[in-house]
């Protein structure tokens, strides 16, 4: 479904947009913060409304968060009509789910079945849309975000007008999994882990405070970097819940390990969850959460620290990671300096297994101002 044999263009489409770009790194920041404030004057207006304490089901919040980002960052002043096209991508992610995990059937994807049928229509509404911006991009003056140096790229290409507007579909896509949907989810964990741990949140709100000095103040580059308790609690956080749940290696050539061979052209699946709570390799306390086990960095934190991987591994690590974790803790740090949460009696803890590991029935916080 995404080209993500198209990553090595992505990122160096990453790095030359955030050098010519006026949204560099302090452009993205102060982004993530704008989405940030809007996000949370909608939780203080309900607030208000529900008298000092509102029951919030957190999980669409941060979508729309991390998607007002990545729309910004991707379509310039079409973010609106981004946004739109990450709903279908998110509904076109969930359908393709069911069917990525399942067992299938030689040439099953072919035949007109009912998910199918689903599954080309949203393929059909993505391209329309990605495709429609891109028109009017052309009638318009050129705007410096992603979109046009995927624009640039391909003009100055020689693939015929099909291959060029797949290129352009196919990368918009890969934008869209590689700092939309990681975010959101790891987001919406990681509030989780800390409404379920008051402690860890009073320590982490208590360091916020310190470093910036005061409730609602937009950390800036430094400060974040002075965050090392938020920083502990993000990757404990990534540990339990990996945005990817599997790693999928296809061997190019036949390889042994071991008194094990691998066949040319077999695809080896690595469950990172598993690596990530293997108490041989983080200890007896390997499924609880535990911020402390990183005091010392990753490479303190397990005997085998090149097995945590929650954003995948190797050349083909996720591309937005750096731009999740800068989300991760701006948003973070901006809602422990205003409020306080705990878990609903509501919630109902229920992990799932599809592109991303996600609560399936929603994580339902309450939450008031400090």
């Amino acid at each position: 479904m995404f080209a993500l044999n198209k990553s090595p263009f992505i990122r160096y489409l990453l790095q030359r947009w955030s050098g010519r770009s006026n949204l560099g790194l302090q452009g993205m920041m102060s982004l993530i913060a704008e989405s940030t404030t809007v996000l949370l004057s909608s939780w203080k207006s309900r607030i208000e409304k529900e008298g000092g304490v509102a029951e919030i089901k957190i999980d669409e919040g941060m979508r729309s968060f991390s998607g007002d980002v990545i729309s910004r960052a991707c379509f310039g002043s079409n973010y609106s009509k981004g946004a739109e096209i990450f709903l279908r991508l998110r509904a076109l992610q969930e359908a393709m789910s069911k069917k990525s995990l399942s067992i299938g059937i030689p040439g099953m994807r072919y035949m007109p079945t009912k998910k199918n049928r689903e599954a080309w229509a949203l393929e059909k509404d993505v391209r329309n849309l990605i495709l429609e911006i891109v028109k009017e991009r052309k009638e318009t003056a050129h705007e410096k975000d992603l979109l046009q140096m995927v624009l640039e790229s391909a003009e100055n290409s020689n693939l015929g007008q099909d291959a060029m507007d797949q290129f352009i579909v196919d990368n918009c896509k890969n934008i869209y999994l590689a700092g939309y949907e990681t975010a959101a989810v790891s987001a919406t964990w990681c509030l989780m882990l800390l409404a379920a741990n008051k402690e860890w949140q009073d320590r982490v709100r208590a360091e916020v405070l310190e470093v910036c000095g005061s409730a609602g103040c937009i950390p800036d580059a430094d400060m974040l970097r002075k965050m090392k308790l938020l920083n502990m609690v993000i990757h404990e956080s990534l540990r339990l819940y990996p945005p990817v749940a599997v790693v999928s290696r296809e061997a190019f050539k036949e390889m042994k390990f071991g008194d094990i061979t691998v066949p040319k052209g077999l695809n080896v699946w690595t469950m990172v969850l598993t690596l990530h709570t293997d108490p041989e390799v983080w200890g007896p306390d390997a499924y609880r959460f535990n911020p402390d086990r990183f005091a010392k960095g990753i490479t303190g934190a397990c005997k085998l620290p090149h097995l945590y991987m929650p954003f995948g591994v190797g050349p083909r690590v996720c591309l937005g990671q750096n731009l999740a974790i800068a989300e991760l803790k701006i948003l973070i740090a901006l809602v422990l300096s205003q409020f306080s949460f705990s878990l609903s009696p509501n919630y109902i803890h229920s992990p799932a297994l599809r592109l991303v590991i996600e609560p399936e029935r929603g994580v339902e916080l309450l939450i008031k101002m400090l």
